[in-house]
C-alpha cells in the first residue's frame, strides 16, 4: 500500500461461477510493512445484496479496515509532529498561548516559537454504518516551547478524544469523501505551567486540529 502498510489477500473458497455472475471471497488483511503479526480482530462473514444492475460491486468489510488501523497504528502514523518548520500555516508562539493561559505567560516570559507532538494511545476505532464510517481516535497532545538553541521545553500534556465520520459518494465519475468533525474533546494530562482551565484552549487547538487534519483528508 505505501512504505508503512501492506495488504495480503486471497480467496477463502472456490470462485462460484454462475450464469450471469462470479463470486469471488476474498480475505484482506493489512499488516505493518514487514511484520506479520497476528490481528487482534477476528473476521466476521458478511454478504452482498442480491442485486444486478450494476456491471461489478465491490465490498469491504469492518475487519478490513480494523486490520488497516492496526497496522498503521503499529507502524507510527498516527505520530504527528506540527511545527512550522513543517506547516507553513502554523505560526504560534507561547505568546499567543500566554494571552489564553495566563500560566504560560507567567512561565514563559520570552515569546518561543511552539511545537505540538501528537500521537494516538489506543488503535483507532473504525465502525460502519449505513452510507459512511467513523473513526474515533483516542490519543494525547503535548506542546512543548522551541528555544534559541533549537531544544525544545515542555509545557503540558493533554487527552484528546475526536470521533469523526466520513461519507463516501460517486459524483462525476469520482469517488468523493466527505468528512464531519463530530466530536472533539480535550482534558488536561499534566502540566509544567501549573493547572489552568482546558476549555481556555479548546478554540485554538479545534483550529490547529482541523486545518491540520482536514486538508490532507479532502486532498485524497
Amino acid at each position: 500500500i505505501d512504505d508503512l502498510a501492506e495488504v495480503d489477500y486471497s480467496l477463502n473458497s472456490l470462485p462460484a461461477v454462475f450464469r450471469q455472475f462470479i463470486d469471488l471471497d476474498l480475505k484482506g488483511i493489512v499488516y505493518p510493512a514487514g511484520n506479520y503479526t497476528g490481528s487482534p480482530y477476528v473476521a466476521a462473514p458478511f454478504t452482498i445484496p442480491d442485486q444486478s444492475d450494476s456491471m461489478l460491486y465491490l465490498a469491504f468489510s469492518e475487519y478490513f479496515f480494523q486490520t488497516s488501523s492496526f497496522a498503521y497504528y503499529t507502524a507510527g502514523a498516527f505520530n504527528i509532529t506540527i511545527a512550522e518548520e513543517t506547516c507553513s500555516y502554523f505560526n504560534i508562539s507561547t505568546e499567543i498561548f500566554g494571552s489564553i493561559i495566563p500560566e504560560v505567560a507567567k512561565y514563559s516570559v520570552t515569546p518561543y516559537p511552539v511545537m505540538l507532538k501528537l500521537m494516538a494511545t489506543e488503535i483507532p476505532t473504525i465502525s460502519l454504518e449505513q452510507d459512511s464510517f467513523t473513526v474515533e481516535i483516542q490519543g494525547s497532545m503535548e506542546v512543548f516551547a522551541v528555544l534559541p538553541d533549537s531544544t525544545t521545553q515542555s509545557l503540558f500534556t493533554m487527552n484528546i478524544v475526536t470521533n469523526t465520520s466520513l461519507a463516501l459518494n460517486i459524483f462525476d465519475q469520482k469517488l468523493v469523501g466527505s468528512l464531519c468533525l463530530n466530536r472533539l474533546q480535550f482534558s488536561l494530562a499534566h502540566s509544567n505551567v501549573g493547572y489552568f482551565e482546558i476549555s481556555l484552549l479548546e478554540n485554538i487547538l479545534s483550529y490547529i486540529l482541523q486545518a491540520e487534519v482536514i486538508p490532507s483528508a479532502n486532498g485524497k
